[in-house]
């Protein structure tokens, strides 16, 4: 990872006169509550930008280290807390556009700036002035009144610049500037890659009969694709998820699924231009040397060290307990489904491309139902207004949507979100649907944060993309139930981002360790699924009919239903991703060697895919989360207990709401995670919730 840059997300400096353009970052947005002004924005205006916001930054820096006055909390650490507002603002707006409606401009800026902002951020974490007036400051913290989001500021600032190389002797610095810059080209190499592969597949289907088992609203999607494509009297395919899942469910053509199976899981691994396994291996081998550079034993021991798990053993511990619980189902699992093919007369082995479609059809033969039947419910718009219903009756807050606000494409729908006395907390962009210009996945982000300085409140900008399935002809978009949990997830993110109080840019909103982000989001899932909360946004989109308890009860029986493989394929990408960076050595790796005898090591029953493969595992070669995917199971601990607080009141117990929104939502990364849950919860989380939710106790 690069090091970390200080910033903020104030307004930039009004530029001297002889420096004012026409570029739109160099001056406010003059749009509705300050959003970016994505009508004005072009490509052009980026680099001169990225140029001037980092020049301003390395000045507010060498300010900071030219003043004569004794080094102090307020002019050392909450200066460079404020530090590097243009450039913040900048690179909010570029990575959060490049990510979400990219195109092959933006690639190249990308590429040029990421050694430019590297070489940017190591220039400030291992100026040797600077830390020399943070470690002042952190030696003389026991003397110093400072508040719990003070001490952890402070805490993190001196920190990161230990982790980030200070200490290090000047032949070491330079060894760790040339790996940072390489680690932040490869990365991005990485995820450009894997986009590239994802757009590059088109499984295009001229004969109807091929299309057998496929519900008629999956055919229509394939049949509008190709139409949008060109394709007249043809049905498309690709490989993302909304397309590809249904596929695999309900296509009887058997070859053809494992022809969409295949270009889903060889991403990034087919030996061409796109390959990502030379990528793979130089990530972790500089992971490796840059660990050992720092004092750490490896890149994980490195990660966990400021993450609430501390080190590798204990996110062991917690994984290996799930998959030893978990394996037994998927093996059982397995051999009911080649049961079914042997009933059926197949002769052959079950497979993975095989795994979806006969799961579907022992789901339906277990407890005739077949989730395609909750999908008329789930229209879209109705989905979203069952998050802002739940979030309205836990906090009080709304979302209006605004046409006022500008938006990056006409897909994106912009809300103002408001307390319930119609003061204002921030922005919400939600952008739903798949195109070629969007990375594959969902994702909260922020085109601005929370903080509060100097008497002024800075508001929120918050993102949520998704890439869920579109709508057809007349119909609306329709989702399916887990595109309906990651509404809720991804939303409870937004929360987090929405409902910070917190003074200072670095402690604000999302914040916290890895390990600790994921239990606003996750925990949001949780009323999704609740008959009373899904009674308020499940109506059929036709007749307007609220979703039968039949519905639900089927939902609700068959919820275990199949969960050895959701937790194994879940869980082996937790575990690959700890064995990639619990390397002691700095070398080359065989990437496909190393992936297949580890699942082999592990227990992996072929039947199954790890849910995401080396080569497009883009959470840990081109995101924040190496050493950190098994956050989402440790987040789960707390997630599934968090919500008995509410299961032992009501669901929308307003004490209980009141109790997580103030001790989890509004503090942000202020204070010790744990202390801020058991703050919430009263006590320390239990894992009995976890393997209850999934059946596995």
């Amino acid at each position: 990872m690069a090091a970390i840059v200080f910033s903020s997300c104030n307004n930039s400096t009004e530029p001297a006169a002889d420096e004012q353009t026409d570029n739109p970052f160099f001056t406010e947005f003059e749009t509705p509550f300050g959003v970016p002004d994505f009508e004005k924005i072009k490509n052009e205006h980026y680099m001169p930008a990225f140029e001037k916001g980092m020049a301003e930054h390395i000045a507010e820096i060498d300010a900071i280290v030219a003043n004569e006055d004794k080094a102090d909390f307020e002019n050392t650490i909450v200066a460079m807390d404020n530090s590097g507002a243009l450039l913040d603002k900048v690179k909010s707006t570029f990575f959060t556009l490049k990510s979400a409606n990219t195109d092959d401009e933006m690639k190249q800026i990308a590429k040029d700036v990421s050694e430019k902002l590297a070489k940017h951020g190591d220039d400030i974490i291992l100026n040797a002035g600077l830390f020399q007036k943070v470690k002042a400051v952190y030696d003389s913290r026991d003397k110093m009144d400072l508040n719990t989001e003070q001490a952890t500021l402070l805490e993190k600032t001196y920190k990161s610049f230990v982790r980030s190389g200070a200490n290090l002797n000047e032949v070491d610095k330079t060894r760790l500037r040339e790996i940072n810059i390489k680690l932040s080209e490869l990365t991005l190499n990485f995820g450009d890659n894997m986009l590239e592969e994802t757009n590059a597949f088109k499984l295009i289907i001229k004969d109807e009969k091929d299309l057998a088992g496929l519900p008629e609203a999956v055919i229509k999607e394939a049949e509008a694709a190709a139409k949008a494509d060109s394709m007249e009297g043809k049905w498309l395919f690709t490989v993302q998820k909304p397309s590809m899942i249904p596929f695999l469910q309900f296509a009887e053509n058997r070859e053809l699924r494992e022809k969409i199976h295949k270009a889903y899981y060889m991403r990034g691994d087919n030996d061409n231009e796109n390959d990502n396994k030379k990528n793979v291996s130089d990530i972790a081998k500089l992971r490796v040397e840059r660990a050992n550079l720092l004092g750490y034993k490896t890149h994980a021991h490195f990660v966990l060290d400021n993450n609430m798990a501390k080190d590798p053993k204990n996110v062991y511990d917690l994984l290996n307990q799930v998959w030893e619980k978990a394996l037994p189902f998927s093996q059982k699992e397995a051999k009911e489904l080649q049961a079914m093919i042997d009933n059926e007369g197949g002769d052959f082995k079950l497979q993975p491309w095989d795994w979806w479609f006969y799961a579907e059809k022992l789901r339906k033969e277990k407890f005739n139902f077949n989730k395609e039947e909750l999908r008329p419910y789930f229209q879209l718009e109705n989905a979203l207004n069952g998050v802002f219903t739940v979030a309205n009756k836990l906090y009080g807050i709304e979302f209006v949507e605004n046409k006022d606000i500008p938006v990056y494409h006409k897909d994106v729908t912009a809300y103002e979100v408001k307390e319930a006395d119609g003061t204002h907390i921030g922005i919400v962009f939600y952008d739903p649907f798949p195109r070629d210009s969007k990375r594959g996945g969902a994702w909260m982000t922020s085109f601005r944060k929370q903080s509060h300085r100097g008497g002024k409140e800075i508001t929120p900008v918050i993102s949520i993309v998704t890439n869920f399935s579109k709508p057809v002809g007349n119909k609306p978009a329709l989702l399916s139930f887990n595109e309906v949990q990651t509404l809720f997830h991804e939303f409870g993110h937004g929360l987090h981002g929405l409902l910070s109080k917190c003074t200072y840019y670095r402690t604000s909103g999302t914040s916290t360790p890895r390990d600790f982000v994921e239990l606003p989001s996750q925990i949001m899932e949780h009323w999704a699924a609740e008959p009373e909360v899904m009674k308020m946004y499940a109506k059929h989109y036709e007749t307007g009919e609220t979703i039968p308890d039949e519905l639900i009860e089927k939902l609700e029986k068959s919820s275990l239903f199949n969960q050895g493989f959701i937790t194994c394929e879940f869980l082996a990408a937790g575990l690959m991703d700890m064995e990639w960076h619990t390397q002691t050595e700095v070398k080359d790796f065989d990437v496909r060697e190393f992936e297949t005898n580890y699942l082999k090591e592990i227990g992996l029953i072929p039947e199954i895919i790890v849910r995401y493969r080396s080569t497009y595992f883009a959470h840990i070669f081109a995101g924040g989360y190496s050493a950190g995917y098994y956050g989402y199971t440790w987040a789960e601990v707390l997630d599934a207990d968090a919500f008995q607080a509410f299961k032992e009141t009501s669901l929308f117990d307003q004490k209980t709401a009141l109790a997580f929104r103030q001790n989890i939502l509004e503090k942000g990364g202020t204070d010790d995670p744990m202390k801020m849950y058991i703050a919430f919860r009263g006590k320390k989380p239990s894992i009995e919730p976890l393997l209850k939710g999934r059946g596995l106790n």
